[in-house]
């Protein structure tokens, strides 16, 4: 599969749901190996929790790559802290 190939589905977080970004870029180490996928957040999570306007997702936190979505699972502290915040 090709980057190019996955760069316009939607991340899902399967912990809770939402989406998460997508695709911008991605992590090769110099053996070729696909370490990460980095994310652009929405603008709605980049402007309620951080400055940062990237995820990086490990190639571990891939659950799935379907034909329409990439489900992940980022169940992380700092994921959590983010969606709790949201919550209030």
């Amino acid at each position: 599969m090709r980057l190019s190939e996955i760069q316009n589905k939607d991340i899902i977080n399967i912990i809770d749901g939402k989406k998460v970004g997508r695709i911008i870029d991605a992590d090769i180490d110099s053996n070729g190996k696909l370490n990460s996928l980095i994310s652009e957040k929405y603008r709605f999570f980049l402007s309620l929790f951080s400055n940062k306007s990237e995820t990086e997702i490990k190639w571990s936190q891939i659950e799935k790559i379907g034909t329409d979505v990439i489900l992940v699972n980022l169940n992380n502290i700092n994921y959590v802290l983010q969606k709790e915040k949201s919550n209030k």
